[in-house]
């Protein structure tokens, strides 16, 4: 039997080790600072399709709470479906123009690209390094004031909350499936996707085209198919036969499956 001191060093190191990981997974999400500007209109009409490739962005489930992210923020489209908490940094916004008190949470579902030609604090707010949203105008006036045009904001990363299932979009061409994974909650985002025909028992795995458009080299135009799905916070679903058979491309399917 080991010795009395020896255990309580072992209890006192398994509780030092506990108390870290409950810290860590209780620390608060810290603010960080970007600023804002609006485009797509009063009713957001101006904001459809966009680099993420939602296309009809009601349908899809996101409506007018949406934003495009800048060159840092959008990564290459790996942040297309992910939410973000925005409020006016009413510490450094003209108070003319800032709605203090209030946030909106949004989508990321397009890119707001560079304008290497204007200075990064003179219209190129989209620049690297620069974290900006372009927000879908409805967004942007429940924080800032219309004259204002840009703001100052502070912005979290927060879960998506969705109505309904994981929607899924069929285009592309034979040999070539193009799959839009739409109305995904959780972390919002797409780490991994695989597919699978009815036929088979074997999953492919999908690679990523552009923005939320996932592809498959294989024929399986009109097959029953299912999918598995790994989202950036590691939750993983398998959506069987969500597809059915003799379906057409430009077809939506809608799951009953959701992420936490």
């Amino acid at each position: 039997m080991a010795p009395a001191p020896a255990i309580a060093v072992a209890l006192l190191a398994l509780a030092c080790c506990w108390l870290a990981v409950t810290a860590a997974d209780t620390a608060p999400i810290k603010w960080q600072r970007a600023n804002a500007t609006f485009y797509g209109g009063a009713d957001a009409s101006g904001t459809m399709g966009g680099a993420c490739g939602y296309d009809n962005l009601y349908t899809a489930g996101y409506g007018t709470r949406t934003a495009a992210l800048s060159t840092v923020l959008f990564d290459d489209g790996a942040s297309c479906g992910q939410c973000y908490k925005i409020a006016c940094d009413r510490k450094r916004a003209d108070p003319a123009f800032c709605k203090p008190g209030v946030t909106v949470t949004i989508t990321a579902t397009n890119l707001c690209p560079p304008n290497d030609a204007l200075p990064n604090e003179n219209g190129g707010w989209c620049n690297l390094p620069r974290p900006h949203f372009d927000m879908a105008q409805p967004a942007w006036e429940k924080i800032g004031v219309y004259k204002g045009g840009i703001i100052p904001v502070m912005y979290q990363r927060v879960p998506c909350v969705r109505k309904g299932g994981v929607r899924f979009r069929m285009v592309g061409h034979d040999y070539f499936n193009v799959v839009i994974v739409m109305n995904v909650a959780g972390a919002g985002s797409i780490k991994s996707m695989d597919i699978k025909s009815s036929d088979s028992n074997d999953w492919l795995s999908m690679s990523r085209n552009w923005g939320a458009n996932w592809q498959s080299g294989s024929y399986l135009t009109g097959k029953m198919l299912s999918f598995r799905i790994t989202i950036t916070d590691g939750q993983t679903i398998e959506f069987n036969n969500v597809v059915t058979g003799g379906w057409k491309f430009g077809q939506t399917f809608a799951s009953k499956l959701q992420f936490k």
